[in-house]
């Protein structure tokens, strides 16, 4: 794995890394939920290791990357992963996210399909619903008035299933502590850029392979909005996992990892 600084074009820093399979494997981005950092995806790159070359970032405003002044747009964030790319001389990739992840992966197949392969979008959503800016509103709000602390616990009931939280795995503490890490503003800046999400209108043109997955116990991004992305995706297609909550990548890596690998099989059939 190698660790790398990249600056992009409005000067803001952007940390990743890159497990390096060789050049003639496939190429993989993996993008993390909010409040979470490139280290998210480890358990599936793990999976994943010697089969291909994988890209995880810190999204701007989380982990190691730059916490510029907002405001934050998916448009953006896009950006910087396109520039990225370049920096390490990706030409094209797989890209696939998770939650806000999914939605920086739509926003990138919308504005950058010349780089794009095979979409990936792991419990996520093209739009959050009308109320959305008022709901990340709130929640921005209570972050910069009380921090990130009493969120915890409302937070670890939306990622997890009551099975997998009872197991008391490290997988628990770690994502707990990466979430407390965050910066109160950058956090803020993130829940408006996902509140003014929208991406349905782009769904039609998206024309790569495209995996959906979605908990069956997600109520975070419900299955009704895997179905709206599906259904709007010409080469889509839709995997429930039973018994799972929202963080798929962390409670069944496994699982996330085989539908990566097929994937990434359909991709290169297709080619």
């Amino acid at each position: 794995m190698q660790d790398q600084r990249i600056k992009v074009s409005d000067g803001a820093t952007i940390a990743c890394s890159v497990s390096n399979a060789g050049p003639d494997e496939p190429r993989l981005v993996l993008l993390h939920s909010l409040g979470m950092d490139r280290h998210f995806w480890a358990p599936v790159v793990a999976e994943l290791a010697g089969d291909m070359n994988v890209l995880t970032l810190d999204c701007r405003g989380h982990g190691e990357s730059d916490k510029p002044e907002g405001p934050y747009t998916s448009q953006r964030f896009a950006q910087d992963l396109r520039e990225v790319l370049d920096a390490i001389g990706w030409p094209q990739a797989v890209v696939a996210g998770a939650s806000m992840g999914g939605c920086v992966s739509l926003q990138f197949a919308a504005d950058h399909p010349d780089r794009l392969l095979g979409l990936g979008l792991f419990d996520s959503t093209a739009w959050y619903g009308d109320s959305a800016p008022q709901d990340w509103e709130g929640r921005a709000k209570r972050a910069l008035s009380e921090g990130l602390e009493p969120m915890v616990e409302f937070q670890l009931s939306r990622w997890f299933s009551e099975a997998f939280r009872a197991q008391s795995t490290p997988v628990l503490q770690s994502s707990v502590d990466t979430f407390l890490a965050n910066d109160r503003q950058a956090f803020a800046n993130t829940c408006h850029m996902l509140g003014a999400f929208d991406a349905r209108a782009a769904l039609s043109q998206i024309q790569v392979p495209t995996t959906v997955v979605v908990g069956e116990q997600d109520y975070a991004t419900p299955l009704v909005m895997a179905q709206t992305i599906k259904d709007g995706i010409a080469q889509a297609s839709l995997h429930v996992i039973d018994g799972a909550r929202h963080l798929t990548p962390l409670e069944v890596p496994a699982r996330v990892a085989h539908e990566l690998r097929a994937l990434i099989a359909q991709c290169q059939a297709r080619a």
